[in-house]
């Protein structure tokens, strides 16, 4: 743990929306601006950012228009969360030195008035199980894999799950779990080093390689009997190839839509819904923040997983707030291998 200047010596740099992105962000979609570091009020807290989390959801949060958290304002800090550690404390429920898990958004310290810790949704975490961890399968991939499979999904042993993303954040999380609830898991993912790995080292019993290989023929091949649950993070084609080979009763996650994301074009929907209704069928979507007074449950259980060595979280980590616009554009180009983490500072 490194030490601090004092707090009147810092600086807080920060990158702001400058302009709603058409189509991929660029880095003219963004504003590096500074300000300084000042104390805390009365009940709040000051945070020093260590990582920030990367995720498909903030190209949506770029757009102007109704969805199920607000836009991100024009000229307003970019909305991430993170983990840090705390340098400054008027709140006896958070010391000097603790560890936490917050919306710290995309600068180096983030000032939490009291009024705006529990919107902020900070809590302590315990560093031993590795910072990165806590965004990825025990931060908010994780709860949205767990409750999006287990809530939304309600698997039983013995199903088949398909699961989009593979050996991305959510994806990684979602395979893992569906195995220790007794399913057989069918992973999508693009390339053969992706699908390697989540059948080797994280035990899938197959992965389809959308870049290489034809995702029908895969589906017919390891799916014999039909898809029972399908996790999508996709959307777009691979959805309606995976709906043409559901099972009768089969449940279908929407969880996002990467494929879909970056268009300038209207989103394409599915062209084979007639099969949820040939199959009685459920399609639903999950939005993690409707879970969040159970984040409790779901991090007891995935860490007990973690501590066993029964699960595993992969992390692709990119050093330096300033690379943030580039960093981000990994997720829509398929370059992240694992939960895509910014490591804004050395802990």
């Amino acid at each position: 743990m490194s030490a601090l200047p004092a707090l009147a010596e810092l600086t807080n740099h920060q990158i702001r929306l400058a302009s709603r992105p058409v189509g991929l962000p660029t880095r003219a979609n963004w504003n590096n601006t500074c300000e300084p570091v000042v104390e805390p009020g009365r009940g709040g807290v000051l945070v020093k950012t260590l990582c920030l989390s990367l995720d498909p959801a903030m190209r949506g949060w770029m757009n102007e228009g109704k969805s199920y958290i607000a836009p991100v304002e024009i000229g307003a800090v970019m909305r991430a969360g993170g983990v840090g550690r705390v340098i400054a404390s008027q709140n006896p429920a958070f010391a000097v030195g603790d560890h936490v898990s917050a919306g710290l958004d995309v600068q180096e310290y983030c000032l939490i008035p009291q009024e705006q810790l529990k919107r902020s949704g900070i809590f302590k975490i315990d560093p031993s199980l590795g910072l990165s961890t806590w965004l990825n399968v025990l931060g908010m991939p994780g709860m949205t894999g767990y409750f999006g499979l287990l809530d939304v999904g309600q698997p039983k042993p013995g199903e088949t799950v398909v699961v989009s993303g593979a050996a991305g954040a959510v994806g990684q999380t979602v395979g893992q779990l569906a195995k220790l609830k007794g399913c057989r898991v069918v992973g999508i993912a693009g390339g053969q080093a992706k699908c390697d790995w989540v059948v080797k080292e994280l035990g899938f019993d197959a992965c389809i390689d959308y870049k290489n290989t034809d995702v029908r023929a895969g589906l017919k091949e390891h799916c014999p009997q039909g898809v029972d649950i399908y996790f999508d993070n996709v959307g777009g084609d691979i959805l309606d190839m995976v709906l043409a080979k559901i099972s009768r009763g089969a449940r279908i996650i929407i969880c996002g839509a990467i494929s879909q994301y970056n268009n300038t074009t209207p989103v394409k929907g599915p062209a084979n819904y007639l099969s949820l209704l040939v199959n009685r069928a459920r399609m639903e979507g999950i939005v993690v923040f409707d879970y969040a007074e159970r984040y409790p449950q779901a991090i007891a259980e995935l860490a007990s997983y973690l501590l066993a060595g029964s699960m595993k979280s992969k992390e692709d980590v990119v050093v330096g707030l300033d690379t943030f616009p580039e960093t981000l554009l990994k997720l829509f180009n398929g370059e992240n291998f694992g939960k895509l983490v910014l490591q804004v500072a050395p802990d």
